[in-house]
């Protein structure tokens, strides 16, 4: 142990010297040992790596870039506190995702954000900062972002929507038709599933309903319902989710809405019921008793901003 922690203070003292060969060297390294060693995580962390880290965001050179970010991503899997505690720390890696030099940076700083969001605590931080947010909704619009990136935005995204208070941010920097294009579009089947949960989140706020409306959002989901479209299962169950939280906390336009183009999708719904996992049927149940109140004219509706109803990445 002792070894160890000798090897992490002297790469992190190597981060500060004034030969960038030598810096990226350390980095190298600490990238290898985070990777590879788990205990070595927290000691690096404890050495005062995580500062030079976030300095080096700031490189314009692609490969310090991807080894601090890559770093990082390390870190984070068990040295939460001492990341987000570092000041300018989210400012580096909102500067990282918006000035990549490479794909592997974007994924690296995605895929730590969304490592930090599975801290609860977390969530409201990193919602609040816009740029971030904004960032990562950018990521997955860029018809230039390589599917990894994008799914690792889409989790990020995911974590970040998980808090209730962060949708309605969400819906204002423009994530709802950037996800529905991701579903129309993309048409490969673990980004339709990632961008369908994320889509099932965002749902379960009062500002969706405007923001489907303009991207016929609603639709789309009940087409994803249909047995002609061929979606996986995961999809529909995410779609069931997203059309119960537009009912429950949409206005009255939006839950005629479903209504409407629900009651065409019953089989579909029922599928899920039936078939889905433990999650996916109770939502669908859940959503076959509103269409049923509403067919018998008895609708009983409630707005819950705490119903998820998809599965976790």
């Amino acid at each position: 142990m002792e070894v160890k922690r000798r090897t992490a203070k002297i790469l992190v003292t190597k981060l500060s010297s004034v030969s960038e060969k030598t810096r990226t060297e350390a980095l190298c390294e600490l990238r290898l040992i985070s990777k590879n060693d788990s205990e070595s995580r927290s000691i690096i962390a404890d050495a005062g790596a995580i500062p030079y880290l976030a300095e080096t965001l700031y490189s314009p050179s692609p490969m310090s870039q991807e080894n601090a970010t890559a770093t990082l991503l390390n870190l984070s899997i068990s040295s939460r506190e001492s990341l987000m505690s570092t000041r300018g720390l989210l400012d580096a890696i909102s500067h990282a995702l918006r000035n990549s030099s490479s794909p592997l940076t974007t994924q690296c700083a995605a895929a730590t954000i969304f490592s930090l969001l599975t801290d609860e605590s977390f969530r409201p931080i990193i919602g609040h900062k816009r740029d971030i947010v904004f960032a990562l909704i950018d990521v997955i619009r860029d018809a230039k972002s390589v599917p990894r990136s994008i799914k690792d935005a889409l989790k990020a995204l995911f974590g970040i929507a998980l808090y209730p208070l962060n949708r309605a941010t969400m819906i204002e920097l423009g994530a709802v038709p950037a996800l529905f294009s991701l579903v129309v579009k993309d048409g490969r089947v673990g980004v339709v599933e990632d961008a369908t949960a994320v889509i099932a989140q965002i749902a379960g706020c009062e500002e969706s309903g405007d923001a489907f409306r303009k991207v016929s959002g609603i639709g789309v989901l009940v087409d994803l319902l249909d047995s002609s479209t061929g979606s996986s299962g995961r999809t529909k169950e995410n779609a069931v989710s997203g059309l119960l939280n537009l009912v429950q906390c949409g206005g009255e336009d939006i839950k005629n809405n479903v209504r409407e183009i629900g009651l065409r999708v019953f089989d579909g719904i029922q599928d899920v019921a039936e078939n889905g996992g433990e999650k996916g049927k109770s939502k669908a149940a859940e959503l076959l008793k509103v269409l049923d109140a509403w067919s018998d004219g008895l609708p009983n509706l409630r707005c819950d901003s705490t119903v998820y109803g998809v599965n976790e990445f």
